[in-house]
């Protein structure tokens, strides 16, 4: 079992920046690979971010490439997501996953085990 518990969202402006945290406890973090996705009212849940278990390989969605990273830091059990230049279509509920093993970066929500209950996200125009 991985519990995840995501905070950091808000209410921002556009061009604003925010940095989402996800803390893990339970299975060893250091061996999941981790993603974050979001979901808007009324839409599916989509991809953002992915970094493999040791941070050594990162994999984004198109429409966040340039403004968004992904980073991890397993002696805190903790995968960060730095969100600059934000825009009004960022906003929603973002949650964060985990995969247990050594794998590598993943982008579909089916090969995710574990989900987070999710962190708002609200940017005005």
């Amino acid at each position: 079992q991985v519990q995840l518990v995501e905070s950091g969202g808000g209410s921002v402006q556009a061009g604003d920046s925010l940095r989402l945290s996800c803390a893990a406890s339970g299975r060893t973090f250091s061996q999941c690979a981790m993603g974050w996705f979001r979901q808007a009212p009324g839409k599916e849940r989509e991809f953002v971010a992915a970094i493999n278990w040791n941070g050594g390989s990162t994999y984004y969605a198109d429409f966040v490439k340039g403004r968004f990273a992904i980073s991890r830091d397993n002696a805190k059990n903790t995968v960060y997501l730095e969100m600059n230049s934000l825009k009004p279509e960022d906003t929603g509920v973002y949650f964060c996953a985990a995969r247990p093993g050594f794998n590598t970066v993943m982008n579909l929500k089916l090969q995710y085990n574990y989900w987070g209950q999710g962190t708002q996200v609200t940017v005005s125009a």
